[in-house]
């Protein structure tokens, strides 16, 4: 078997697909959630602050000096990052929450009890008999 064949049967596999899939819907997921922080959540947050925009938030370490830029720590950038991260963490974490719900309605649903088979009745029928002498 050549290596040309080893790798379609591996890039055709059902787990292969499934996770290029979610990579793709994972990354539309995380853009909607950077615009959701970006264009909705922090404005608001901006002005209870006094309009200030966190990405903007920076802490100069070093002036910039000629054509050098100045060395910054952009540490409102990261607060923007950080809060897409818990907006992601957190819709995750009610997707596996749902599904597990779902999991355990399935699991507790008892099945209905399966009606004795004929030679049961007879025999239960036997002992009662037996039991009445």
């Amino acid at each position: 078997m050549g290596m040309i064949q080893e790798f379609r049967e591996f890039a055709v596999r059902g787990n292969v697909v499934d996770m290029a899939v979610g990579v793709v819907i994972g990354a539309a997921f995380g853009r909607i959630v950077t615009s959701f922080t970006n264009d909705l959540l922090m404005p608001p947050i901006g002005l209870i602050t006094g309009g200030a925009d966190f990405s903007n938030f920076a802490l100069k370490l070093k002036e910039a000096v000629g054509d050098t830029p100045a060395v910054t720590l952009n540490y409102g950038i990261f607060i923007n990052f950080l809060l897409d991260f818990l907006i992601i963490a957190f819709a995750v974490f009610l997707l596996v929450k749902a599904i597990n719900a779902a999991k355990r309605k399935e699991e507790v649903t008892p099945e209905t009890p399966v009606a004795p088979s004929r030679e049961e009745v007879l025999l239960m029928e036997i002992r009662d008999a037996l039991r009445a002498r």
